[in-house]
């Protein structure tokens, strides 16, 4: 029986690590994720997990500690935002060519300079090659649902690498929102039990983790690590089919708003979706046949699928809360152009940046999007494709 509760998205993703119940949690605050290991902190000391709870001197060490736990053969995890994330660097290319299948609540906010604390994806989309699987949320909801799905997509044999569950900072992180949760004893159920195939504590089968790699087997390790990547996309699809049975909530690889028949779309990542289907709705009701896609799965990337998605559109605007100093538009827009041109889509296409350090967007703004996509397709030309919303010029 689902639980209704209001919470913000960093107490709802707490909720569902203590209902989890990890081996270990190496932690160490930064805003806004900073309330995800306090509120954890409360249920280690009130003996409500068996988790061993560690506070360290700084998200280097946070992340060095869940390797090293992941290692041993223990189910870890630890949060962090922005420089944090930065900070971890190193450790981020590690955990995923060792295989290790820890898990990350990345509460998205801007990168430093100059310094801001709100949200974009730089972070994150800074860290996209870094060979972890990356799922976002739109709402407080979908934070909660992708955490307990975590380590399921992340443990599955077939996979086997560190995973990153991403809601934006202040706007899902913070704000209060009504959630369904899961029983406890259902999560306990769903995730289940963590046997490591391969770890360090193990006497019967001795091992190295993250010994140095001659050049005659480098790339051979890389090349499987890639495919526990592609592996990744069928399994994610497998883990939210079972989620569904448990939740009544569904998800996919992205979702699809209003795409039946629609002739102009947006993609997008994160919260804004949420504003944009505002946007979507108000125009739907003056005829305007608009839809949106919301990225769920960024690593590995959905392009065959998204290009099919897209395929019957005219014009599509594809929106980066992250720059990519390209020169060329953000890494969403590179990733669904590809797309686009191997599907050898029609589709004009635009890559907007916008939100940057926490800027916002309003349902007119993207209502404006629309009807640029409306003249794009009037001009049979995408004219700039690298364009700014909500910028002082």
């Amino acid at each position: 029986m689902a639980i209704r509760e209001r919470l913000s998205g960093n107490e709802a993703v707490a909720i569902a690590l203590r209902q989890i119940n990890p081996d270990v949690f190496p932690a160490f605050p930064i805003t806004p994720s900073t309330e995800i290991p306090q509120y954890f902190a409360s249920f280690a000391a009130n003996g409500q997990v068996d988790t061993e709870f560690i506070p360290v001197e700084s998200e280097h060490s946070s992340m060095s500690a869940a390797i090293g736990a992941s290692a041993a053969g223990a189910r870890s995890l630890t949060a962090t935002s922005s420089c944090g994330l930065a900070y971890m660097w190193e450790e981020l290319y590690i955990a995923a060519s060792n295989r290790l299948p820890l898990a990350l609540a990345l509460v998205n906010r801007a990168l430093s300079g100059p310094i801001n604390i709100n949200c974009d994806h730089s972070d994150s989309m800074g860290a996209r090659d870094a060979g972890w699987i990356q799922v976002y949320a739109e709402n407080n909801q979908e934070a909660y649902d992708n955490m307990v799905q975590a380590f399921r997509i992340s443990e599955h044999a077939d996979v086997r690498l560190p995973i990153m569950i991403c809601q934006d900072g202040f706007i899902t992180s913070h704000a209060v929102e009504n959630i369904e949760l899961l029983e406890d004893e259902v999560v306990k159920e769903f995730v289940g039990e963590y046997t490591p195939e391969n770890y360090l504590l193990n006497p019967e089968r001795p091992m190295a983790v993250g010994p140095y790699s001659i050049t005659d087997y480098y790339m051979e390790a890389k090349r499987n690590q890639a495919e526990g990547m592609k592996n990744a996309k069928d399994v994610v699809l497998q883990v939210a089919k079972e989620f569904e049975q448990i939740s009544g909530r569904s998800y996919g690889l992205f979702e699809e708003y209003q795409m039946e028949d629609a002739q102009y779309a947006v993609v997008m990542i994160g919260s804004a979706a949420g504003t944009t289907k505002d946007a979507v709705d108000a125009l739907r009701a003056k005829g305007e046949k608009v839809g949106l896609i919301k990225i769920r799965l960024f690593r590995p990337f959905p392009a065959e699928e998204i290009a099919a998605a897209l395929k019957n559109v005219k014009a599509v605007a594809i929106m980066d809360r992250a720059e990519g100093y390209s020169n060329q538009g953000g890494p969403l827009g590179a990733d669904v152009m590809a797309a686009l041109y191997r599907a050898r889509a029609n589709a004009l296409a635009v890559n907007y940046v916008y939100g940057l350090g926490g800027r916002d967007v309003r349902v007119e703004d993207m209502e404006g999007i629309f009807e640029t996509l409306k003249q794009i397709d009037k001009d049979g030309n995408a004219g700039e494709t690298y364009r700014y919303l909500g910028v002082r010029e």
